[in-house]
């Protein structure tokens, strides 16, 4: 199996030290082998994701969405300009990026894609990583967002071999005009694509949300549950099944000693990476 997991890291709010180890044994309990990272921070002297993935032996790669704008938490040492966007961990090398800045509202707010190739064992694989606009009033801007979005991932997926794999915290609930794009359930400007939504297609029971109440940190925003943060793929391989969605679960859910992860859940799943029984290796 191929293993997925990503996770908006919430900056470096909150009591950021504890969070990182929370998250640092997520990681080693799930042992993913594709990371998509939000939310995350890069300055002069330091490199958020590194700290949090120290020696563990993954490749990664970053792009800037914009600049932070608050001072360093919990003492940092940090005190230079920091950037503030994604960032994607492989355990195998990265053969290739892109990036892309993603249409905005024209107030400030920026967003921004990476798009990365793998050279993997289960031959090249592509994974875009994103985050987009925040703001419910934003669905417009969103839906600009993931038709570009979408035109990345599918540009840079290897031809005639995995599925393209997409991930990120999208600020949109499944029933939205832009998470529907997506998933080719409706079409925008006259256009359409269709990728997989791994929760729908094999989430355990249950909603699925990955803003929830339940976290203490989310739950200060006072905002209803949702299901914002995503695995998408494309089709699986006709015949061979690879690439088909096996698993997918909600993670980084559960609090020690009062701290979360992050005031988001993450979503992890499982893409088959053998030919299904009695189908051509």
């Amino acid at each position: 199996m191929l293993s997925v997991l990503t996770l908006n890291l919430w900056h470096d709010a909150g009591p950021w030290k504890t969070r990182a180890a929370r998250i640092r044994d997520w990681i080693d309990r799930l042992d993913p082998d594709l990371i998509g990272f939000q939310e995350a921070l890069r300055g002069e002297t330091t490199d958020q994701v590194r700290e949090l993935l120290g020696d563990r032996a993954y490749h990664c790669d970053y792009v800037c969405a914009s600049p932070f704008w608050r001072d360093p938490a919990n003492g940092a040492a940090d005190s230079g300009p920091r950037e503030f966007g994604n960032a994607i961990a492989s355990r195998w090398p990265i053969a290739s990026r892109e990036t892309l800045a993603l249409p905005d509202a024209g107030d400030g707010e920026t967003r921004a894609a990476l798009s990365v190739t793998i050279d993997s064992p289960h031959g090249a694989l592509s994974i875009t990583c994103t985050h987009l606009h925040w703001k419910y009033r934003h669905g417009a801007v969103r839906e600009r967002q993931v038709e570009a979005l979408c035109d990345l991932a599918l540009r840079r997926r290897p031809r005639e071999g995995f599925p393209p794999i997409l991930v990120g915290d999208f600020n949109a609930e499944p029933e939205s005009a832009e998470i529907r794009y997506v998933c080719g359930l409706q079409s925008l400007g006259g256009r359409s694509v269709a990728f997989l939504d791994a929760w729908r297609v094999a989430g355990e029971s249950g909603p699925g949300h990955t803003w929830c109440n339940r976290n203490a940190y989310a739950a200060e925003a006072l905002e209803p549950d949702r299901r914002i943060d995503y695995v998408f793929t494309g089709f699986p391989q006709r015949g061979t099944g690879i690439g088909r969605i096996e698993g997918c679960r909600v993670v980084c859910d559960a609090a020690e000693d009062g701290i979360w992860p992050s005031d988001h859940f993450g979503v992890y799943a499982e893409l088959r990476t053998q030919p299904l029984t009695g189908t051509p290796s």
